[in-house]
């Protein structure tokens, strides 16, 4: 836990301190900033105070009492509920502005790990509590320069992974004087697998890849048991992420699609077209917030995306948000371009990570392209390959 950079963030949001309470691992954020074991035996309630400025104070279980040693600050001791509601009204004695993993309305569901007495509690005792959804952002999703460094060497890798993936579908299916050979999504999402293992990649669930209808499901897992064959004239979508296999390591992320042994149909290349320019406006957005210096929403990603998607006509057919955020986890803690699932007033912070993956999803085919960006304090860029064309194998 980095106290020092808490309590200046703190006074620059004008809180009076960040109140971080967990019980039975219901906060898995509070764990991380603090630096907490997050496999400890955590059956009482526990409570952990940072204010703006001075020492920060424990209020603790007498049975669990060692469970925030590691922590600096002084502590206090309960066991019956009258010791911990005097407690916490001690503890928090002149502050006023509390920051919580809340959100008002559930809006950013993220990072709303306080349950609902626990805030109607603090509220009865004079408390005014504010979402830490951007403090969560500030110390879970900015990114250290080794950290960039490792979504370097997975986007090289995955990349490489990919542009050879597509030769190989044309290899299966037009073999050097040879019969073509039957294979499924299934295959090939264990080619792309063996490809990223190959790299040193590591990754949960996936990849997806998906021909003709079964593209039109955003979350689509082809199985050895369910699977579609690969066939000539099939449209494909291949949606692929991975990182390094190592600590902190930050993910990459990527989806293209392409149609096999022909052209794309005149409504195939529209949506498509349709799609790459939602996910340019996107991109654009975000340059240019970062070039002239302004703050920038994950919603406003959203919105610049979603227009182009509407007034092309398909609005009903993208039916997901623009992009996540991206770090240790494949859909991090910063903010996500989001105007649909949520509405995301989370900053865009410099430093951090996130994806742009607009989606058109008709019933006999869907098209989503993606990529991945970088900020920093005055630029913002894609970090990979980007897609420009309907790949043709």
């Amino acid at each position: 836990m980095n106290l020092t950079a808490i309590q200046a963030a703190l006074r620059d949001a004008g809180y009076s301190g960040w109140l971080f309470y967990d019980h039975h691992h219901r906060d898995p954020i509070g764990e991380r900033i603090l630096g907490l074991d997050p496999k400890a035996h955590i059956t009482r309630r526990w409570y952990y105070f940072v204010p703006a400025q001075g020492e920060p104070h424990k209020l603790v279980h007498r049975i669990e009492q060692l469970r925030l040693d590691s922590l600096p600050g002084s502590k206090t001791l309960y066991s019956s509920w009258q010791e911990l509601a005097a407690g916490l009204e001690a503890m928090l004695s002149g502050a006023t502005k509390l920051a919580m993993q809340y959100s008002p309305n559930n809006a950013i569901m993220y990072v709303s790990m306080a349950d609902a007495g626990t805030v109607e509690f603090l509220r009865s005792i004079g408390k005014e509590i504010f979402s830490s959804a951007n403090l969560v952002s500030e110390f879970e999703a900015v990114l250290s320069e080794e950290q960039k460094t490792t979504h370097a060497a997975a986007q090289k890798a995955i990349d490489a992974v990919l542009a050879e993936g597509w030769k190989e579908i044309g290899r299966r299916l037009r073999p050097a004087g040879g019969k073509p050979e039957s294979f499924t999504e299934f295959d090939m999402v264990q080619w792309l697998s063996e490809g990223m293992r190959r790299e040193g990649l590591i990754w949960e669930n996936g990849p997806n890849v998906s021909v003709n209808a079964n593209s039109s499901d955003s979350h689509y897992e082809p199985t050895a048991e369910k699977s579609s064959p690969i066939r000539e004239g099939d449209f494909l979508l291949i949606d692929i992420w991975g990182k390094q296999d190592k600590p902190e390591a930050i993910f990459y992320d990527i989806t293209w699609t392409g149609v096999i042994g022909r052209e794309p149909s005149e409504r195939e290349q529209l949506v498509f077209t349709t799609v790459r320019d939602a996910r340019d406006a996107a991109i654009a957005v975000v340059e240019s917030a970062f070039v002239e210096g302004r703050t920038i929403h994950g919603f406003e990603g959203d919105d610049a995306a979603r227009a182009v998607i509407r007034n092309a006509g398909f609005g009903e057919y993208f039916t997901h948000r623009t992009g996540h955020n991206i770090a240790v986890e494949i859909h991090g803690p910063g903010a996500h371009l989001d105007n649909l699932e949520t509405h995301d007033e989370r900053l865009i912070l410099p430093n951090t990570c996130f994806s742009v993956e607009p989606g058109i999803y008709l019933p006999e085919f869907g098209v989503r392209s993606e990529i991945d960006m970088l900020t920093a304090s005055n630029k913002a860029w894609v970090t990979g390959e980007v897609q420009r064309e309907l790949v043709r194998i």
